[in-house]
């Protein structure tokens, strides 16, 4: 069984993984706050324990093993977020520091009653997809909204990030998973986009539409 520390390990391998093509021992000690020489440490014993393929100066990868349980953690994390949001009323922005914590209660069962009183969401507080048992994802199609054009009428699906400044920006402007999203505008010089929701207008930097992930109305 995995030790807490481990966890955190796979699950920025997991994150990391999903972001970019390879994955470097720095890339890893850069986003843990370590350094390279305790993340190597660390990455061993992942290897020695069948986690993850590791070759010096080659890309770090997960096996099979360590995919799902990567996959399994990031599920516990999701279904705390959304279980604290959906039935205990915290906002999206309180709460990833508590999933933190309860991602490593080392009790199945205790998040399989969690998925059955949600109903088994398939997404979190944020939009992203909660892994499955089996730590199965599903792949979503959504798009920036810094990929639309004027004149698009969209719907906001998913935050590519979500931290608690990220989520205070977007609750200071009104702005929710669901809604409704008209482009009135959009600035050729700096990608600017003028956006209309909710009876309000407002006009989002490239920095911030590269963030909300849409769908087609």
């Amino acid at each position: 069984m995995a030790s807490q520390t481990e966890e955190n390990y796979l699950k920025a391998l997991y994150h990391l993984s999903s972001e970019q093509a390879e994955v470097s021992i720095s890339a890893l000690s850069a986003v843990l706050g370590i350094s390279k020489p305790t993340a190597n440490s660390m990455i061993k014993n992942l290897k020695d324990q069948g986690l993850v393929y590791y070759e010096k100066y080659k890309p770090l990868l997960l096996t099979d093993t360590g995919k799902k349980a990567s996959a399994l953690i990031v599920r516990k994390h999701r279904l705390t977020e959304m279980f604290l949001v959906e039935k205990m009323g915290f906002g999206w922005e309180e709460v990833h520091e508590i999933a933190e914590q309860v991602e490593h209660v080392k009790v199945p069962a205790f998040f399989d009653r969690m998925d059955e009183l949600l109903g088994y969401p398939t997404e979190d507080p944020h939009g992203s997809p909660i892994p499955d048992k089996e730590g199965n994802i599903s792949k979503q199609r959504y798009k920036r909204l810094s990929d639309c054009e004027m004149g698009a009428h969209v719907k906001l699906a998913a935050l590519k990030q979500s931290s608690k400044e990220f989520l205070a920006f977007l609750d200071d402007r009104g702005l929710n998973l669901g809604a409704d999203l008209f482009v009135e505008a959009v600035e050729p010089f700096d990608g600017s986009i003028v956006v209309l929701y909710n009876d309000k207008r407002e006009s989002f930097s490239l920095k911030v539409s590269e963030k909300l992930m849409i769908e087609e109305v």
